[in-house]
């Protein structure tokens, strides 16, 4: 198998399950060595780990809170200590929480940790890794199709947070472009595997909304995420990647 990404070091966000993991197995496998994140989910994440290394590739595992901004620059040290550098970041780590603007029973505490994790977080990691990114570095930003068509009831608040950070990452590719570092979004879909499902009726409804009429695979948008890190995108930057299906088709 090609390894396009020999001598690279990546940093996924949020890379013990779902999409997260599978993204750390594809970057490893393309040759990568891989630092990623998890919150609570040791064993997980250990596994992941394990999983690397008996594939003869090298992965690291830090438990980080997104939530909490205020250690982005101890994670990236952590990873440059490592590792040595730093080539690649995939803010991949965000949470949902619904609640429609009118309804008083809404949790706004939870909306408020989306908030912090899903946007403000983000933003913490990007501008403590543009520190120390080498030039020619990725920076790659999961986002989802609610980030440019909201398309249900209850999802005002993750929308935004989804459709913030793909402006502040289309701000990144003007800032970091001089030093060859490019920065796009990947607007993933419905996963198998992935954050929890809305309830059955909403679930089909989606599905029954997207051109392909099925939920995707981790793989698929790992995938897509392994792409704009490699050398074939060197000149793809301030772009968005739709892998979502067809949602907004």
């Amino acid at each position: 198998m090609s390894k396009p990404l020999t001598g690279k070091v990546a940093l996924v966000t949020g890379g013990s399950r779902g999409l997260g993991a599978a993204t750390v197995r594809l970057l490893a496998e393309q040759g990568a060595d891989v630092a990623f994140t998890y919150v609570s989910s040791e064993k997980q994440a250990q596994a992941v780990v394990d999983e690397v290394h008996s594939k003869g590739a090298k992965a690291v595992a830090f438990k980080s809170d997104q939530a909490d901004m205020s250690g982005a620059p101890a994670l990236i040290d952590d990873v440059v200590a490592h590792f040595g550098g730093l080539d690649i970041l995939v803010n991949n780590a965000a949470i949902s929480a619904a609640g429609t603007v009118d309804d008083p029973d809404t949790d706004t505490a939870a909306l408020d940790r989306m908030h912090a994790t899903n946007y403000l977080g983000v933003i913490a990691v990007i501008r403590a890794a543009s520190r120390v990114l080498r030039a020619g570095g990725r920076i790659i930003t999961v986002s989802s199709g609610l980030g440019s068509r909201v398309g249900v009831p209850g999802a005002a608040d993750y929308s935004a947070t989804k459709s913030g950070i793909e402006r502040y990452t289309m701000g990144v590719a003007r800032d970091l472009g001089p030093r060859n570092i490019t920065a796009n979004v990947v607007e993933a879909g419905l996963m198998e595997g992935g954050m929890e499902a809305p309830d059955p009726e909403t679930l089909k409804a989606l599905v029954s909304s997207l051109s392909l009429q099925r939920m995707g695979h981790p793989e698929e948008i790992a995938a897509a995420i392994a792409f704009l890190a490699s050398p074939a995108a060197s000149y793809v930057t301030g772009a968005v990647l739709d892998a979502h299906g067809g949602y907004n088709a």
